[in-house]
């Protein structure tokens, strides 16, 4: 079943965005004018990167370890810019998404197991996202968490609006609630004056101190690369710019690595500072801080009224950007794999009933915060391993086929990360 609203507002935006792309593919347009047409799809994927779960992770790799984990930000955001560039890539040369290249390709029992996977892990993202919203409504404004819970599921239906508008004006809101959170960190940052050489070393030095350490690392790892968003950018890609040839393609990719390029390090930034923040403050004063309501309060403790809420804003924004996220990944999924698609507001309305369910009964938020990042460990290899396979295929991507390098370097990327994340399910399950 069909969203035909959807579609009559999504088709002109496309025409639109289509116009000013030719006369750059063209040659027509010079300077930085030529990138802004292929700025949008990567910062809707990177949402993905700053969602509520990070906000656990680091302010507890932070509180714990100071600047020792830095690096692993670092690092994992190297291999979001290599894992986005390449489902974007797949959308590009094939004008089709990660899961409709899956159904095409695998047989129809897999496909059916890949879209149930997936939409377990978009429930699981959906159940952090939601969750963080809510208790930034309840920090901010004092607000219990069950009036909270409604207000962000009346928020995120009026996001979705913005993609009944088209992908423009989605792309446009998405991209101002990033900013908001980019200036709440910043601001953040700078009231906690951290030590840089200290966050520089933390930053390009890799080191653990201990078990619990590694399984922090693999925590982060898991809260930054994430499946659903892996499948949302080859969607996003496809049909955006077309292009007619394979140098149009090739063009078109070298532009869309630069939105990449540019998102990934916004998320990246917000991620080292949300550790720094929390080095800076509870690991030098030996305050070991694992809930985000104790950050809050300690934040105003420690800094001022402005930081607390800065932050509380923060992951109010955050929670509900990251969630619109969750429900256009949901609907790529369930086309691609199964070719059925459901209206976005009902798919909303379905998948904020297990959060609901976990608020009203009273879970600590933090800690269903931290499980939700197990379930969506369990998901990475499934959507990671078909990406680089089809990606590899030179009859599938013609001039776009990964280099021999690239290959190479992406199934010790997938490696890395499945094994992190089977140890980050191990500890926690044991």
């Amino acid at each position: 079943m069909r969203d035909k609203t959807l579609d009559k507002k999504y088709i002109p935006k496309i025409s639109k965005t289509r116009v000013s792309a030719d006369a750059v593919l063209r040659g027509e347009v010079t300077g930085i004018k030529k990138i802004l047409p292929f700025l949008g799809p990567a910062f809707i994927a990177a949402v993905a990167y700053i969602d509520p779960g990070n906000f656990a992770t680091n302010i507890t790799a932070g509180s714990k370890y100071g600047y020792l984990l830095l690096w692993v930000i670092a690092f994992s955001n190297l291999m979001a810019v290599l894992i986005q560039s390449l489902s974007a890539k797949l959308g590009i040369a094939t004008g089709k998404n990660l899961p409709e290249v899956a159904r095409d390709r695998f047989p129809k029992g897999v496909s059916i197991f890949l879209w149930i996977q997936s939409e377990l892990v978009i429930i699981a993202t959906d159940l952090a996202e939601f969750i963080g919203a809510a208790l930034g409504l309840y920090l901010l404004f004092d607000i219990p968490m069950i009036p909270a819970a409604l207000i962000t599921a009346v928020g995120s239906f009026a996001i979705l609006e913005l993609q009944r508008r088209g992908f423009r004006s989605l792309e446009a809101g998405i991209a101002a609630m990033v900013l908001i959170v980019v200036l709440a960190f910043a601001f953040q940052t700078f009231l906690a004056k951290p030590d840089m050489g200290a966050v520089l070393g933390g930053m390009v030095t890799p080191k653990f101190e201990g078990v619990d350490s590694i399984l922090l690392a693999a925590g982060i790892l898991g809260a930054t690369v994430m499946p659903h968003a892996i499948y949302l950018h080859s969607s996003l890609t496809q049909n955006r710019i077309v292009g007619k040839n394979e140098a149009e393609k090739k063009r078109i990719f070298k532009f869309e690595f630069i939105d990449i390029i540019i998102a990934m390090i916004i998320a990246g930034a917000i991620n080292m500072c949300m550790l720094i923040v929390s080095a800076a403050l509870f690991f030098k004063n030996g305050l070991v801080v694992e809930d985000l309501d104790v950050a809050f309060h300690q934040f105003g403790q420690y800094v001022s009224p402005i930081a607390a809420i800065s932050f509380g804003l923060g992951l109010l924004i955050a929670g509900l950007s990251s969630s619109s996220v969750g429900t256009m990944s949901g609907d790529v999924v369930m086309q691609g794999f199964i070719n059925v698609r459901i209206n976005l507001y009902l798919r909303r309305a379905i998948t904020m009933i297990p959060a609901l369910a976990i608020i009203i009964s009273g879970v600590n938020p933090t800690n269903a915060l931290v499980m939700s990042q197990v379930v969506l460990s369990f998901g990475i290899a499934f959507a990671l391993v078909p990406l680089i396979m089809f990606t590899s295929n030179k009859k599938l991507m013609g001039g776009l086929t990964n280099h021999r390098v690239t290959t190479i370097i992406s199934w010790i990327v997938a490696a890395l990360v499945i094994l992190l994340n089977i140890f980050l399910l191990f500890e926690t399950i044991f």
